[in-house]
């Protein structure tokens, strides 16, 4: 809808602004909210997020946006208590720019980061995939994130898990939470 306005101020206040140390997600799967139309958003296949034909510049309000992300079948949504509008997605609606490899209780963890600033570790219940080209052979490497939402690893935390993958009868794999994840 061309008369809806993007009102970062609005939208915190909705939310609540509680300023903590860790991120908090909102508990957008209890929200219930009417469909208000669609706003001209896109996020494209590298993570940026595009309003009216521009990049949205400010990264609070691209983080705060897509704390209230919401994926039903195919389509997504912002929603808010009161308010449910679409948007368009290119690929997956994040995309993990960083690694960290950490020890945790069940081995190694693999810590993603992304530039949305959310923090995955891949595990059973948020797991690794990749996704081959059938054209091109190119590997797209996916890491689930919340409510049935997956991000796209950028080209260099891919390189990154390949260095500590380990190869086991031809195949690479690599290992986060007690979890191995096959890497091609």
């Amino acid at each position: 809808m061309s008369d809806k306005k993007l009102d970062l101020k609005s939208i915190q206040q909705q939310l609540g602004n509680d300023q903590t140390e860790e991120r908090r997600i909102p508990p957008v799967h209890l929200w219930k909210s009417d469909f208000s139309g669609d706003l001209d958003i896109q996020i494209t296949r590298d993570g940026r997020w595009i309003h009216e034909g521009g990049e949205i510049k400010r990264p609070a309000m691209v983080t705060l946006f897509s704390s209230i992300l919401w994926r039903e079948g195919d389509s997504y949504f912002l929603v808010t208590p009161v308010e449910k509008v679409g948007i368009q997605v290119e690929d997956v609606p994040f995309f993990f720019t960083g690694l960290d490899v950490r020890q945790g209780d069940n081995g190694q963890e693999l810590v993603f980061t992304s530039s949305t600033e959310d923090t995955v570790v891949a595990s059973e219940e948020l797991p690794l995939r990749i996704e081959t080209d059938p054209e091109s052979g190119e590997p797209s490497p996916y890491l689930m994130v919340r409510y049935g939402m997956e991000g796209r690893l950028s080209r260099n935390v891919f390189y990154q898990l390949a260095e500590l993958a380990e190869e086991r009868s031809g195949e690479f794999w690599i290992q986060s939470s007690g979890e191995w994840f096959k890497l091609g």
